[in-house]
């Protein structure tokens, strides 16, 4: 059995293999934790933002999108906390002269102590059998409360030294713990310090007049700086939502593990506006509403799990992260977060502007309070692609590698293959596709035997293939394998729009959200 890094190797190479991810300029040999989208992957990316925009636009009247610009007047930044406080603990291995986040490694060592205890658990299980109670082995096997007893300890102190960005406690804590660098396996690190992650730039014609503007590390504050520009021209009243689909930029030092933290990635984020008071309602509803969302794609409900965050952001008073589980442990996909009032009032302090919202029904004006749901595109096609990538062993010793990808967000829909390259066969399934092409991304291939066409459609996810051969002529029906099963079935061509409409209807998803 491959090991989960061998794995995620694999799974790294198939996405150049195949045209879903190819690193930035890469005849240049690239530049780092920076990725293009191939002709796949970007057909991916787009359907998961489609599920993400109709599941916010459509489901809810309540919610309506924008579209705002990268660059925004300067003291936007100085308002949002990022001039002064977006910053990550930098610490340096003075050996391989390699820069790590501080908070990062502490939590490596923490998730160490949790594999310890996995690990004490699996090998009990096995020894004990079918007659294992883990509740009770957890509470008295003494090899379990030690490595929970350092966990813990460790875990406290850490929150403690984050909540304060106690610098030098966490640079202790990495000296205490004997925590080494993983190139050089020294323990020579320097201090630790604040490192901004925002890129900035210049606009502006002459040296004198420019201005020092930033690329925008989040998409949250062009929603909140355009808040009464959309409340008073969509006459919207609380609670409601602004939705947003973007590019934000963040000069990760510890960028790696592929897509997963990258330097300029997409978010699509939606901010809830709400009365106060009933902000902490409206963070549960919006918690359980996101779940439902990623369980409804069918990729194993074990595979995610709530984690509330040990340390707010200055703007917070509750923040919860749905994790998913990715070949390198349980991480981070989407974030939902009680902003409280923050953006707002710090917007209107800063401006000069009155941001408030007047309540007929109480006739009262307010600030609103927000809960924001926010997720990173790139961390959902990763996390997508790693619950989808399987190798499965064939009878006859045979092996294929497919993309169990949902129907729904799969590249493409259907391969219409004919059977060989004459007797009229390659104009009938010239036919099919176009009658197709009008509702689904199709693809039409005629090269190599029809068992490696087959394979070629399940690498990239592709969940009908369409097999036109010589009774086709003469009973206008065709084969159809399955991607998942390999079943192969002859149905009528008049039938094909119905049996892929139904399967790749986002419909589908959408009654399992809202039920």
């Amino acid at each position: 059995m491959a090991s989960q890094e061998e794995v995620f190797k694999k799974l790294v190479a198939h996405c150049k293999e195949y045209g879903f991810v190819f690193p930035s300029s890469e005849i240049y040999d690239g530049l780092a934790a920076v990725y293009d989208y191939g002709q796949n992957g970007v057909e991916l990316k787009n359907n998961i933002k489609r599920y993400w925009w109709d599941s916010m636009i459509l489901l809810h009247e309540n919610i309506v999108g924008i579209d705002a610009a990268i660059f925004m007047h300067p003291t936007t930044w100085k308002a949002s906390g990022h001039v002064d406080a977006f910053n990550d603990p930098l610490i340096d291995n003075r050996d391989s002269k390699k820069r790590y986040r501080a908070d990062v490694l502490i939590e490596e060592q923490i998730a160490k102590y949790d594999d310890k205890i996995e690990k004490e658990v699996a090998k009990a299980r096995k020894r004990f059998g079918e007659t294992f109670d883990e509740e009770k082995y957890r509470a008295t096997s003494n090899h379990v409360i030690e490595h929970q007893k350092k966990r813990d300890a460790l875990h406290a102190r850490y929150a403690e030294a984050m909540n304060a960005m106690d610098l030098a406690e966490l640079k202790q804590i990495i000296v205490d713990e004997e925590i080494v660098c993983p190139i050089s396996g020294t323990k020579n690190w320097t201090d630790v310090r604040q490192f901004n992650l925002m890129f900035s730039t210049d606009m502006g014609s002459t040296a004198d007049g420019a201005m020092k503007i930033y690329l925008r590390p989040e998409t949250a504050q062009g929603i909140f700086v355009n808040y009464l520009n959309v409340q008073k021209t969509g006459r919207m009243k609380i609670p409601f939502g602004i939705a947003q689909i973007g590019k934000a930029f963040r000069n990760e030092i510890v960028a790696r593990q592929f897509i997963f933290r990258m330097r300029e990635f997409e978010q699509m984020e939606m901010q809830f506006f709400v009365k106060p008071g009933t902000e902490m309602e409206w963070f549960e509803h919006w918690k359980a509403f996101r779940l439902k969302w990623h369980k409804a794609l069918g990729l194993g409900d074990h595979k995610y799990r709530y984690h509330d965050h040990e340390k707010l952001a200055h703007y917070a008073n509750a923040a919860t992260d749905i994790e998913f589980e990715m070949p390198f442990g349980f991480k981070e996909v989407e974030g939902i977060h009680s902003r409280t009032n923050f953006d707002l009032s710090q917007h209107a302090k800063f401006s000069g502007k009155k941001i408030e919202y007047f309540d007929p029904e109480t006739n009262q004006s307010y600030t609103p309070y927000v809960i924001e749901t926010s997720i990173g595109v790139d961390r959902m096609f990763l996390s997508i692609m790693s619950a989808a990538y399987c190798e499965e062993q064939l009878e006859g010793g045979d092996t294929r590698v497919v993309l169990r990808l949902p129907e729904v967000l799969a590249p493409v829909k259907a391969c219409v293959m004919p059977l060989v390259k004459k007797d009229g066969l390659p104009e009938k399934a010239r036919a099919i596709m176009n009658e197709l092409k009008f509702d689904f991304k199709c693809a039409y291939d005629e090269k190599d035997s029809i068992g490696k066409r087959y394979r070629r459609q399940d690498a990239i996810g592709t969940p009908f293939c369409i097999t036109v051969d010589h009774d086709t002529l003469t009973d206008n029906c065709v084969t159809v394998r399955y991607r998942d099963t390999m079943k192969q079935e002859r149905i009528a061509i008049e039938a094909l729009h119905k049996l892929i409409g139904d399967a790749v209807n986002m419909k589908n998803l959408f009654k399992k959200i809202v039920q």
